[in-house]
C-alpha cells in the first residue's frame, strides 16, 4: 500500500491538471484551488513570501561563510601545503557549481517549502525523500549547537571570566527571538549579519594584497615567499602521514576533505524558495550569485591563507594543537602577529564572532523548514506543520532550539572535542544531501524527457545537464566514504572518530530501508510525476496578482536597488 500522503499528494496536484499526452500542461488560472483542499491528508504550506532577493542571497552567504574559511582553514594549510589547499578549494567549487546547476533548474520551477526533500520523495521514492529530510535535518540541527560552541571560543579570545553557561543562554534566546517573529525579521537580520561576514571575507583578501607588497610595519615584501620550497623546506606541497609522492597526495586529499565540509551554498539558497518573493525571479538570481561570491571567497581565502603564513610555522603549528580561543588560532591573525600589527586581531575576531552568530541563525531556519517540509508530506507528525499566523513554523524552531541545548556538553567536556564530533558528524551528511539532490535531478531530467515536457519551457534551464548531476554524484559519494580513513591507518583506530564519521553513511540506508518496507513505499513512476502541479499553480496565481512594496526611505530604497 502507497504513502497515504503521497496518494494525497497526488490527488491534489492531478485535480491541477496533469500534462496531457503531447507534453502540454494545462494553464494555472484552469486550476481549482478550492477543490482539492477538503482532502483530510493534504496539509497546505501555511509559510509567508515576505524574503527579498537581497534577503536570500546573503541567508546563503550566511549560512557557509563561518570559522572554516577563517580559522579552521589552517589545519588544511598544515596538512597539504600551500598549493594543495589552493587546488583542493578549487576543484571542490566545481562539484558545488554542478550542484547548484542541478537545484536552479528543478527548484525555480517548483519554488516550494523544503524543496529538495521533497523532490526525492516526487521523483525517486518516499523513502528516499523520508531518509533525505531526517538526514539534512541532522546536518542542520547538529551545526546549531556547533556553531554556539564555537561562539563561546571567540569570546574567550578576550576573556574566560564570562560563564560558559550564560553565553549559551544569550545566544539560544537571541535565536528564539528571531526565529519565532515574521520570516522577513529573520532576513532582515541575516541580511545585516552576513555582510559584516562579507566585509570580514573581503578585508582579508585586501590585507593579505597589501601586507604581501610590503604594506606592513616591517616594510617586508614577502610575496609569495612562503611557496617557494628554497625558503621553505616541502613547500608549496607538504608530505602528510606519508613521505615522497604518496604523502603529497594525502596532503592534497587532507584539504579536499576540508573543502567538502566547509564549502557549500546552494542547498541554503534553495531552503527558502517556499518564502521567497517572486521566487521565479529572485532564486535565479540567487542561485547564480551566490556561487561566484561563494567561489571567489574560498577560492581567493584558499590562496591568501597560504601566502601570510608558511604551513609549518611554530605559531600555528602550536596554535592548533592547543585548540587557542577565537582568532588566536587564525593563519590571518597570526601572521598579523608576525608583522607587528596590533589591532586587527580584535576586529578580524569581532567579525569572526557575527560571522559565527550568523551562521547559528541560518542553521535553526534551514533546520525547521526542513523538518517543516517532512510534515507537509506526512512524514512527521502533522502538528509541525502548523504555522503562527505570522507563516512561522513553531513547533519544528522550538525541536531545532532544544537540540541545540547540546552545546551544553562543553560544559564537562573540552570544547575542542565538542566541535570535533560535530564536524565528524555533519561532514558525511552534507556529502550525502548533496549526492541525493544529484540524483534526484537525474530522475527529474528523465521525467520530463519521458512526458515530452521541453526544459526550454522551464523558468529556468541549466547548462551541461545532465553531465553536472553524474559529475556532482561521484563526486560526493566518494568523499563521503573517503572522508574519514585516517581512523583505518594503523595505529589511528579509534571508536568515537569512526562512528561520527560514518555513522550517517550507515543510517542513511537503514532510514530509506525502514520507510519503505514501513510504508510499502513504490519506486515513482517517471510517466505519473505531476512536478507540483497545484503548487506551482498557487505561485503562478501568486505571483500574478504580486504588488511590489517600494521602500519609502531613500537608503532602503539604495539597498534593494543594490541587491536587484
Amino acid at each position: 500500500m502507497a504513502d497515504s500522503s503521497v496518494r494525497s499528494r497526488r490527488a491534489e496536484e492531478m485535480s491541477a491538471g496533469l500534462p496531457s499526452p503531447e507534453g502540454q500542461e494545462e494553464k494555472p488560472e484552469d486550476v481549482e484551488i478550492s477543490s482539492i483542499e477538503h482532502l483530510e491528508d493534504i496539509k497546505l504550506d501555511e509559510t509567508h513570501r515576505r524574503l527579498k532577493n537581497r534577503h536570500i542571497q546573503l541567508i546563503g552567504i550566511g549560512g557557509t561563510l563561518g570559522t572554516a574559511i577563517v580559522i579552521q582553514i589552517g589545519s588544511g594549510l598544515t596538512r597539504g601545503g600551500p598549493a594543495s589547499l589552493f587546488l583542493a578549494f578549487t576543484i571542490w567549487c566545481t562539484f558545488v557549481l554542478a550542484i547548484n546547476s542541478c537545484l536552479t533548474e528543478m527548484v525555480t520551477w517548483m519554488p516550494i517549502s523544503s524543496p529538495f526533500v521533497r523532490f526525492a520523495d516526487s521523483f525517486v521514492d518516499p523513502a528516499l525523500g523520508f531518509c533525505a529530510g531526517i538526514n539534512f535535518f541532522v546536518f542542520e540541527a547538529a551545526l546549531v549547537p556547533y556553531e554556539i560552541v564555537a561562539f563561546n571560543l571567540v569570546l574567550q579570545f578576550w576573556t574566560d571570566k564570562i560563564p560558559v553557561e550564560a553565553v549559551f543562554v544569550f545566544v539560544l534566546v537571541c535565536y528564539i527571538l528571531l526565529n519565532f517573529f515574521a520570516v522577513q525579521w529573520y532576513g532582515e537580520s541575516e541580511f545585516w549579519l552576513a555582510i559584516g561576514k562579507v566585509v570580514l571575507a573581503v578585508g582579508l583578501i585586501f590585507f593579505t594584497f597589501i601586507v604581501m607588497l610590503g604594506g606592513n610595519p616591517l616594510n617586508d615584501r614577502f610575496g609569495f615567499r612562503y611557496w617557494d620550497s628554497s625558503v621553505i623546506e616541502g613547500a608549496p606541497f607538504a608530505e602528510y602521514i606519508k613521505t615522497g609522492s604518496l604523502g603529497k597526495f594525502l596532503g592534497f586529499l587532507a584539504c579536499l576533505i576540508q573543502a567538502s565540509f566547509t564549502i557549500a551554498g546552494p542547498d541554503y539558497v534553495s531552503m527558502t524558495a517556499g518564502e521567497a518573493s517572486l521566487p521565479r525571479t529572485t532564486l535565479p538570481r540567487a542561485f547564480k550569485s551566490v556561487f561566484f561570491r561563494l567561489s571567489t571567497f574560498f577560492v581567493l581565502g584558499s590562496l591568501c591563507v597560504g601566502i601570510v603564513v608558511p604551513y609549518n610555522d611554530a605559531d600555528l603549528l602550536n596554535a592548533l594543537s592547543t585548540s587557542k580561543p577565537g582568532a588566536g588560532s587564525s593563519p590571518y591573525v597570526i601572521a598579523m602577529q608576525h608583522l607587528k600589527i596590533g589591532v586587527l586581531p580584535h576586529i578580524v575576531n569581532a567579525l569572526i564572532a557575527t560571522s559565527i552568530f550568523s551562521a547559528g541563525n541560518s542553521y535553526v531556519y534551514c533546520a525547521s523548514r526542513t523538518l517543516y517540509g517532512l510534515a507537509l508530506e506526512g512524514k512527521m507528525p502533522r502538528f509541525f506543520a502548523s504555522c503562527t499566523k505570522r507563516g512561522v513554523p513553531y513547533y519544528c524552531v522550538a525541536l531545532t532550539l532544544a537540540i541545540a541545548l547540546l552545546c551544553f556538553l562543553e560544559v564537562s567536556n573540552d570544547s575542542a572535542v565538542v566541535l570535533q564530533w560535530f564536524v565528524n558528524l555533519v561532514t558525511a551528511s552534507q556529502l550525502l544531501n548533496f549526492a541525493i539532490i544529484s540524483y534526484t535531478y537525474l530522475r527529474f531530467h528523465e521525467a520530463l524527457r519521458v512526458q515530452g515536457i521541453s526544459r526550454s519551457s522551464l523558468p529556468h534551464r541549466s547548462n551541461w545537464q545532465p553531465f553536472c548531476a553524474y559529475y556532482a554524484l561521484t563526486g560526493t559519494l566518494i568523499m563521503a566514504f573517503v572522508g574519514g580513513y585516517t581512523v583505518f591507518l594503523p595505529g589511528n583506530w579509534d571508536v568515537p572518530t569512526f562512528l561520527f564519521s560514518y555513522m550517517m553513511i550507515g543510517l542513511v540506508p537503514f532510514l530509506f530501508l525502514f520507510w519503505k518496507v514501513f510504508k510499502r513505499t513504490k519506486w515513482q513512476n517517471l510517466r505519473d510525476v505531476t512536478f507540483f502541479a497545484t503548487e506551482r499553480a498557487r505561485i503562478d496565481r501568486y505571483e500574478e496578482d504580486y504588488i511590489e512594496h517600494v521602500p519609502t526611505g531613500r537608503f532602503a530604497r539604495g539597498v534593494e536597488y543594490l541587491f536587484s
